[in-house]
């Protein structure tokens, strides 16, 4: 049995398969099915990794760095996978999707492993129920955003991605997996106030996470108005999707690694 350290490049190297087989894929006009393939297989030695991590280090993998981002790579893949799976019809939009997400797998590939403790705070129930909204959320906005990209490409090549339904359609269902997305987004923060209360002795004091967390939030709950009120052209709220998984990664991948406060994410 290879150590967790082993299946974690062999799991990277099948991401980045799986991302150029997509783009090809659909360059050629063909099914993305090999990318999908080589995509679950990348996910099960991922899993083998992070559970090998998890059993030998005794906390799950949102310490340190390289363990927020390792299991955020595989959260995120393994949400537009089953996007894929759910909505054959979107599956093309891999091809949008997978490069944007090895942005993660190259600053992972950058980030020294290292064994870490989990701080005395992060023994409670809460944390992995936080974490696991957060997740979902992040997964779901990634997928919005792939198929935001689409409608972009398409202003400037209509003849992009012609396997995909048209823009109308693909505004829709963005939208849908963004009105999901802001629901698991508001459990999560309810969460992570309980979990500040167990942790700290408060449900929240403005520290520059939970601040930036709350205006990713705002951001989210204004597209979702603006879009019912006003309704925009596809090629507007695209630009507004792309805002807000833009807001959001610097939130959750930028803050917590710059912050002095107590609420840091990572340590």
């Amino acid at each position: 049995m290879f150590a967790d350290g082993a299946w974690l490049p062999i799991a990277l190297g099948l991401y980045f398969a799986a991302a150029l087989s997509a783009v090809i894929a659909v360059w050629r006009g063909r099914s993305v099915s090999t990318a999908m393939t080589l995509l679950a297989i990348a996910l099960a030695c991922h899993t083998v990794a992070i559970a090998l991590r998890w059993v030998r280090l005794g906390h799950g993998p949102y310490v340190d760095l390289f363990e927020v981002l390792s299991s955020n790579v595989w959260s995120l893949h393994l949400a537009v996978l089953i996007a894929a799976l759910a909505f054959p019809r979107i599956r093309a939009s891999l091809a949008a999707i997978l490069p944007l997400l090895q942005i993660l797998v190259i600053w992972l590939l950058t980030v020294p492993e290292r064994d870490t403790l989990a701080p005395v705070t992060y023994d409670t129930v809460w944390l992995p129920i936080h974490v696991t909204l957060g997740k979902i959320f992040l997964g779901c906005t990634v997928v919005a955003v792939g198929l935001s990209i689409v409608i972009l490409i398409r202003r400037h090549r209509p003849e992009a991605f012609s396997v995909l339904p048209r823009c109308r359609a693909l505004d829709e269902l963005a939208y849908r997996f963004v009105l999901i997305a802001f629901i698991f987004e508001t459990l999560m923060l309810i969460a992570g106030a309980i979990w500040a209360q167990d942790a700290w002795g408060r449900y929240w004091a403005w520290d520059p996470l939970e601040t930036w967390a709350f205006i990713t939030w705002l951001a989210v709950a204004g597209y979702l108005h603006q879009r019912a009120v006003w309704k925009p052209s596809p090629v507007l709220n695209a630009i507004l999707v792309v805002g807000i998984f833009t807001l959001a990664f610097s939130t959750f991948f930028g803050t917590p690694f710059i912050s002095t406060a107590p609420h840091k994410g990572a340590i």
